[in-house]
């Protein structure tokens, strides 16, 4: 019998960190003055809310969540990042998630984030994980190589993170069957990819998330 490929998954916000990144970066645009303080907490919050209910349309969120970004160009958007990382991100990270991640390393698996959450916010965030492979939400770019507010390709977001899941494997030429999945995440929204997981963790899950774990036998983990 061959040997399965153990691969640990994690979701970002909520799982890893106890913070949203993604709202969080567009609260940062409006401290350091790149947006309208009023009209872009009522939109975020908008955003947010359908996030949570799962009626989100991630195509008009990345055009709203990147548009501060995209007027501000490369250099500026890469200051405002790393200062971001130290002030936002730094202080949110807890050990018990960074222990985690690095018991499933130690322990031979692959691991990989995966994410609705854009590249542009989350690849310095997984490197702080030591996490090389990151599946996020890709953005487009134009001539120039800077973001356009697009999406490029299969967002991973819902049944897009097993699409977008899929896709990696056969670019390892792996077949799912030859991989053993354990999968943690917070949120509802992620319920296509925790069934498809061998091993879906429910990591400070939601309501209805820790409701159907519990109905379904699943591991409840709350890290935080």
């Amino acid at each position: 019998m061959t040997k399965k490929t153990k691969l640990a998954l994690f979701d970002l916000d909520h799982t890893l960190l106890p913070i949203d990144s993604d709202y969080s970066w567009g609260t940062f645009t409006t401290t350091i003055g790149w947006t309208d303080p009023v009209e872009f907490a009522r939109r975020n919050d908008e955003f947010y809310a359908h996030y949570q209910a799962g009626t989100l349309d991630v195509h008009d969120y990345v055009r709203f969540a990147t548009e501060a970004v995209r007027r501000r160009g490369p250099q500026e958007a890469q200051a405002a990042r790393e200062r971001f990382m130290r002030e936002v991100i730094a202080p949110a990270i807890r050990p018990q998630a960074l222990d985690l991640v690095r018991r499933h390393r130690e322990a031979g698996d692959e691991v990989l984030i995966i994410t609705a959450t854009n590249e542009f916010v989350t690849r310095p965030i997984a490197d702080v994980f030591g996490v090389q492979q990151l599946i996020a939400v890709e953005l487009a770019r134009d001539a120039d190589g800077w973001i356009t507010g697009e999406i490029r390709g299969t967002p991973s977001f819902r049944e897009g993170k097993v699409r977008r899941f899929g896709e990696w494997l056969a670019a390892r030429q792996l077949a799912r069957e030859q991989a053993e999945v354990t999968f943690y995440s917070d949120s509802i929204n992620d319920l296509p990819l925790m069934d498809n997981a061998d091993y879906p963790v429910a990591t400070n899950p939601d309501d209805r998330l820790r409701a159907l774990a519990q109905e379904r036998g699943w591991r409840v983990l709350d890290l935080f």
